[in-house]
C-alpha cells in the first residue's frame, strides 16, 4: 500500500468525476451527495498517511515508473515531513468546501466536477517529484480554479477570472523556463528533483544562477503571493464563490510557499543565500502593507483577502530567514522553517474558516458591507463563537495555532534578520487591531434591525466550519503531532545552508 497510496489519493478525485459525468445534469442531489461522499477516501488516506508517516523523516511513499524515456521523464512521486500536512489540509478543505457548496443551485454537474478536477491537481503537485509531472499538476489546478471564478464569481468575475489567469501563467512561464535550464545543466538526462537538487548544476556560476534563481521566485512569488506581485488576489478571493476562495487561500498559496521550499532553496542554496535579505525585505512590506491595507477595508471579503498577504508574509520571512547569510545557527534554521511550514498549515485551517463564514453572512444579507452590520452576536449566537475564535487565531491569541507558527517565525527570524523581525511586529499590532475592530463591527454595538432576525448557521455551515475550529485549538495547545512532521524535513534542509 505504501508504493500505491499517493497516487491513490491523487487520482481518486478524477475516478469520482467520471462518476459524476455519468450522473444525469437534472439529478442535482445525487451528484452534490456523490461529490462529497466521493471526496472522503483521499481524506482517510490523507489522516492515515499523516499517522504513519509521525516520528518518520525523508521521502517515503515512493512510486518511480519510467513515463516519456525519450526525454528522461518519469512517473516520480513521494511524500516526507513537507508535503504530508498539505495532503492532509488538500482533502479536508475540499471536503468541507464540497459541504458548504450543497447551496450551489447553476450548473451544478459542472461545478462538482471542476472541483474534483481541482483536487487532483492540487494533490499532483504536493506528490510529484519530477520537474514535467509537476509543470503538468501545477498547470491542471490553474484551469478549473479560473472557470470556478469565472462562472460562478460575483458581478466582476471574468475580469478576476481572467486577470488570476494571467498572472499565475506569467508566472508559470518565468518557472517553466527555469525548469528546463536546470535539466540542461545536468545534461539534459533527467527531470528528477531530488537528482537535480543533490547535483547543485548552478553552483558557483553567478549571473546564470541569479537568473534562474529569480525566474523560480516570480513564478512561486507570484502563487504565494509575495508583494508586489499580490494585486490578483483581493479580485479573485472577492469574485470567487466562497468554497473557491476557501480553496485558493487555503491550497493554491500554499503551493508557492510550497515552491520555496520543494524546489527553491534544495536546488539552488548558494543563490537562495545570497539573495535572502531581498526574500526577507519582500516579506516584510508583505507583512506590514497587508496588514495596513486589510485595516482599510470595508469589504468583509476583501478584508480576509488582503490579511492573506499579511499571513503569508510569516513564511516567507522564516524561509528567509532559514537561508540567510547571517550567523543563525542550523537550531534557528530549523525553527524559522518549521514556522513557515507551521503557518503554512495554520493560515489554510483559519482563512479556510473565515470565507466559510463571510459565506454565511453574504448568504443571509447578500452584503459584505462592514457597516451595514451590527450586533448580530445576539442575533446568531452559533456565528457569533465561530467568528470570535476564527478571528482570534487569525491574529495570533495565545492557545491557537496561528500564535505557534507566528512564534516560532519569529523566534527562527529573530537571529538573522534582527531589524526585519522586529519592524515585522507592526503587523502583529495592525491585525489585531482590524481583527478586533471586525468583531466590533458585525458583532457588537446595537443590532441593526435590518439584520434582526437572521437565521443563525444552519447544520451545513456548522459542519463545515467546526473541523477547522477544532484544528486551530488542537494545534495552539499541543502543537506536537504536527512538529514532529515538520521538524525532520526543516532540519534536513537547514542543514544545506550550514550552522551559522
Amino acid at each position: 500500500m505504501d508504493r500505491w497510496v499517493l497516487t491513490v489519493i491523487t487520482f481518486w478525485p478524477l475516478a469520482v468525476l467520471a462518476g459524476v459525468l455519468c450522473i444525469p445534469a437534472r439529478m442535482e442531489r445525487a451528484i452534490k451527495w456523490f461529490s462529497i461522499a466521493g471526496s472522503l477516501p483521499p481524506l482517510v488516506l490523507s489522516a492515515w498517511l499523516w499517522l504513519d508517516y509521525s516520528g518518520q523523516s525523508g521521502m517515503r511513499y515512493v512510486m518511480k515508473v519510467p513515463w516519456i524515456s525519450a526525454i528522461g521523464v518519469d512517473y516520480h512521486v513521494g511524500a516526507d515531513g513537507l508535503s504530508v500536512p498539505m495532503f492532509f489540509l488538500t482533502a479536508l478543505l475540499t471536503t468541507l468546501s464540497l459541504i458548504s457548496s450543497l447551496n450551489i443551485t447553476v450548473r451544478v454537474k459542472e461545478y462538482f466536477a471542476l472541483f474534483l478536477l481541482l483536487e487532483t491537481g492540487m494533490f499532483g503537485v504536493f506528490a510529484a517529484l519530477d520537474y514535467f509531472l509537476f509543470y503538468v499538476f501545477w498547470e491542471i489546478s490553474l484551469v478549473p480554479m479560473y472557470f470556478l471564478i469565472g462562472i460562478w464569481g460575483g458581478p466582476r468575475r471574468e475580469y478576476a477570472a481572467i486577470k488570476f489567469f494571467l498572472y499565475t501563467l506569467v508566472g508559470s512561464v518565468c518557472m517553466l523556463l527555469a525548469i528546463l535550464a536546470l535539466y540542461f545543466a545536468t545534461g539534459a538526462e533527467t527531470f528528477d528533483m531530488l537528482q537535480i537538487a543533490g547535483q547543485q548544476p548552478f553552483a558557483g556560476r553567478g549571473v546564470v544562477q541569479a537568473l534562474v534563481f529569480w525566474a523560480l521566485f516570480l513564478g512561486f512569488a507570484i502563487k504565494v503571493p509575495v508583494w508586489p506581485f499580490h494585486t490578483w488576489l483581493p479580485d479573485a478571493h472577492v469574485e470567487a464563490p466562497t468554497a473557491g476562495s476557501v480553496i485558493l487561500a487555503g491550497v493554491l498559496l500554499k503551493m508557492g510557499c510550497y515552491g520555496f521550499l520543494r524546489i527553491l532553496l534544495p536546488t539552488l542554496p548558494e543563490a537562495s543565500a545570497q539573495f535572502s535579505v531581498w526574500v526577507g525585505a519582500l516579506a516584510l512590506v508583505s507583512i506590514v502593507y497587508g496588514a495596513f491595507v486589510a485595516m482599510a477595508q470595508m469589504d468583509f471579503k476583501k478584508l480576509i483577502a488582503y490579511s492573506s498577504v499579511n499571513h503569508m508574509g510569516y513564511v516567507m520571512l522564516g524561509i528567509a530567514a532559514a537561508s540567510s547569510l547571517s550567523a543563525a545557527g542550523l537550531t534557528d534554521r530549523a525553527t524559522a522553517l518549521n514556522g513557515a511550514m507551521l503557518q503554512m498549515f495554520s493560515h489554510g485551517v483559519i482563512t479556510g474558516a473565515l470565507f466559510l463564514l463571510v459565506g454565511v453572512i453574504y448568504d443571509r444579507a447578500h452584503t459584505r458591507d462592514l457597516r451595514e452590520f451590527g450586533g448580530l452576536g445576539a442575533v446568531m449566537p452559533r456565528y457569533s463563537v465561530a467568528l470570535w475564535v476564527s478571528c482570534f487565531a487569525s491574529l495570533g491569541l495565545p492557545g491557537m495555532s496561528g500564535f505557534v507558527a507566528e512564534f516560532f517565525v519569529f523566534r527562527g527570524a529573530f537571529p538573522a534578520y534582527l531589524l526585519f523581525t522586529c519592524l515585522a511586529t507592526i503587523g502583529l499590532v495592525v491585525t489585531a487591531a482590524y481583527l478586533l475592530w471586525t468583531i466590533q463591527r458585525v458583532l457588537l454595538g446595537p443590532t441593526n434591525e435590518k439584520w434582526a432576525k437572521l437565521p443563525d448557521m444552519d447544520a451545513r455551515e456548522v459542519v463545515s466550519v467546526l473541523p477547522l475550529i477544532a484544528l486551530m485549538v488542537l494545534f495552539g495547545v499541543y502543537p506536537r503531532p504536527i512538529l514532529e512532521i515538520l521538524n525532520g524535513f526543516a532540519r534536513q534542509l537547514a542543514a544545506l545552508f550550514g550552522a551559522g
